[in-house]
């Protein structure tokens, strides 16, 4: 499918610095990037540039806040249409597999480099987020590979499933029901599709729905294990229905946030009953993980 694309670029920064900003444009939720990047600029001084792509043309503006924490403002950014070719899918082709554990997540044009063993996951992330490339994601791969030594939850909910990454591995891992639900129609669809891609649609059951509320998630609840991969406030916000929703003993696991937002998020929910088990963390990222005792 080709789609009318436009490309955002950062002017050359310092690698850190472009590197956060472009985790920062894949994690916002308005306006949602199709894919994100970073481009070496000046080999010699080590500058970098962000990149992202969007379907729709973004508001430079609205992205002052988003600039700011990466210490830049809209006047260090640039936005341009593209030709009409299927950027996103040429991006994507782009990715390297990403391990995380016994999990081996991989594109179509991946499939030769599979692993033998392990738990092989082919992701079309379309218009979705999701490519298990960020570090939230790969902290939540890692943090079910902890708790599937721990106990085998009977249910799995997965919010803010994006592309279904983690609802695929934990219904490829655990052989349990699981449902994924997101906000996004368009992340409901793809969801639905790579969990036939990869052989787990009876398992995989999927929601448009915002937060919690939709009668498919109040129906099987309570849950022994919840992601939620989305973003801090998002994540203080559903603090009680997502605790009220957790089985005894069950587990939650939070993502899409800093580790400067850590403290915000856990009093949130401690403050809801649960506790810290252990924390993940990649880059500047963190994956926390509670329990319900």
């Amino acid at each position: 499918m080709t789609t009318q694309m436009f490309h955002l670029a950062s002017r050359p920064l310092a690698q850190p610095q472009a590197e956060r900003l472009a985790d920062l444009l894949e994690a916002a939720i308005a306006p949602e990037a199709a894919a994100t990047g970073t481009l070496e600029a000046d080999e010699a001084r080590n500058l970098w540039i962000a990149e992202a792509w969007y379907a729709d043309e973004p508001d430079v503006t609205t992205l002052a806040p988003l600039l700011a924490e990466a210490g830049l403002a809209p006047s260090d950014i640039t936005v341009a249409a593209l030709a009409d070719i299927d950027w996103v899918r040429r991006s994507l082709e782009g990715l390297a597999p990403v391990s995380a554990g016994r999990f081996f997540l991989h594109g179509a044009h991946d499939r030769h480099r599979r692993p033998a063993g392990g738990i092989a996951i082919e992701v079309d992330a379309g218009m979705a987020f999701g490519t298990g490339h960020h570090g939230s994601t790969r902290g939540c791969l890692e943090a079910l590979e902890r708790l599937l030594r721990l106990q085998k939850p009977r249910r799995v909910l997965d919010v803010g499933c994006g592309s279904g990454v983690l609802a695929i591995a934990a219904a490829r891992a655990l052989r349990v029901p699981v449902i994924a639900s997101d906000i996004d129609r368009q992340a409901v669809r793809v969801a639905a599709g790579n969990a036939r891609r990869n052989g787990v649609a009876p398992l995989v059951r999927t929601v448009t729905a915002v937060g919690l509320a939709a009668p498919l998630i109040r129906r099987h609840a309570p849950y022994g294990l919840i992601f939620a991969n989305i973003l801090a406030r998002p994540l203080m916000a559903l603090a009680p229905a997502i605790a009220a929703a957790t089985a005894r003993h069950g587990h939650v696991v939070l993502a899409g946030l800093t580790r400067e937002q850590e403290r915000q998020v856990l009093a949130a929910y401690r403050a809801r009953g649960l506790v810290t088990t252990f924390r993940i963390r990649q880059d500047h990222w963190s994956t926390l993980v509670l329990t319900r005792p």
